[in-house]
């Protein structure tokens, strides 16, 4: 945890509690390492709920609360990520078949298992890693603070921007290839890319992303405000294979931003076909070069489907209806009046 991080949390009147957790390490040592601070931290506390999100502070919870009893235990499940995805080589099928089977047993303790999108609720019913008599819930993403991410106009020219961690599931290899083939039809065109490569197993190579950079990508490298770059585009990429709800779809959205994503879970409840972009396939680098190639021929879309955008993302996505929609599902209604 940053300290601006912990700043911000006493200044909501919390106190920010420092627990190991390696994002990315299957290393069995540093597991255990953090179940045991963590039981520490509710023996210490003892908390009336405790909400785990992303899938190791879930599994590592459940692992420190042990039987029911205890904490009500409520998980947040913000998409599959890397070890639910399915396919690929054996070591990804063996991790993905480890991931399921641990999720099944934490989510046993759950007394609630909150979604952010209904792909993801129908695949964990479908695969059985809930009960069926554990309830679940459904929120639209993370929400956006459309206050903090006001509308922008929209550049002259069309430009575009992908922000996302250099992975392969995030799209970044049919970003590359499309901006390539529009970069050398429009020499002029502005195309960006911000993130960095991560310790992921599915993170792309240094000479992958060289070789986005010499098509003519701009590379901005890792952002702590993302507001700039996105003033300076008129449409925002994400052709990920699958997300929970894309925070970074959301943030464009807010600014007033057309967006091309994936007809993916997640993603595809972003865009409103034809209104507020377009959805293409996942993987499918052609279909993404052609959804781009429009706003080429035809700049004025960005300008009608970004303001469509900004209405959706204020009508759905807007942080304070979500947050209050989650501490409606959580029970705290009264304390989230307070």
């Amino acid at each position: 945890m940053g300290p601006e991080t912990a700043l911000a949390v006493r200044a909501l009147g919390g106190e920010p509690i420092e627990v190991p957790l390696g994002r990315t390490s299957l290393n069995p040592i540093e597991a255990f390492e953090t179940v045991r601070r963590l039981r520490q931290t509710f023996s210490d506390i003892r908390p009336d709920l405790v909400i785990a999100y992303t899938i190791k502070p879930v599994l590592l919870a459940a692992r420190a609360l042990g039987p029911r009893g205890g904490p009500r235990f409520i998980p947040m499940i913000t998409g599959l990520g890397y070890a639910l995805i399915g396919g690929g080589p054996l070591k990804r099928r063996l991790v993905r078949r480890l991931a399921m089977s641990m999720y099944r047993r934490a989510l046993r303790r759950a007394d609630l298992v909150i979604f952010q999108n209904p792909d993801d609720r129908r695949d964990f019913e479908r695969w059985r890693l809930i009960r069926r008599e554990t309830p679940t819930g459904l929120v639209n993403g993370s929400g956006v603070d459309t206050q903090h991410f006001a509308e922008a106009p929209v550049p002259e020219g069309p430009s575009f921007l992908m922000i996302s961690r250099f992975l392969r599931d995030k799209g970044i290899r049919e970003y590359g290839h499309a901006a390539r083939r529009l970069k050398a039809e429009h020499p002029q065109l502005s195309l960006k890319l911000a993130g960095w490569l991560d310790t992921s197993p599915d993170a792309i190579r240094p000479d992958e992303l060289a070789l986005i950079e010499a098509g003519g990508v701009e590379n901005l490298g890792m952002l702590t405000d993302v507001r700039e770059a996105i003033t300076d585009c008129s449409v925002y990429v994400l052709p990920s294979y699958r997300e929970g709800t894309p925070r970074s779809v959301l943030e464009a959205m807010a600014m007033g931003r057309a967006i091309v994503t994936t007809d993916a879970p997640g993603c595809r409840e972003t865009v409103q076909e034809g209104v507020n972009g377009y959805l293409v396939p996942p993987g499918d680098a052609e279909a993404l070069y052609r959804a781009m190639k429009r706003f080429v021929a035809e700049p004025h879309l960005s300008q009608k489907m970004g303001a469509a955008s900004r209405r959706l993302a204020e009508r759905r996505f807007d942080v304070r209806a979500v947050n209050s929609g989650l501490l409606e599902l959580l029970g705290l209604t009264r304390l989230g009046a307070t």
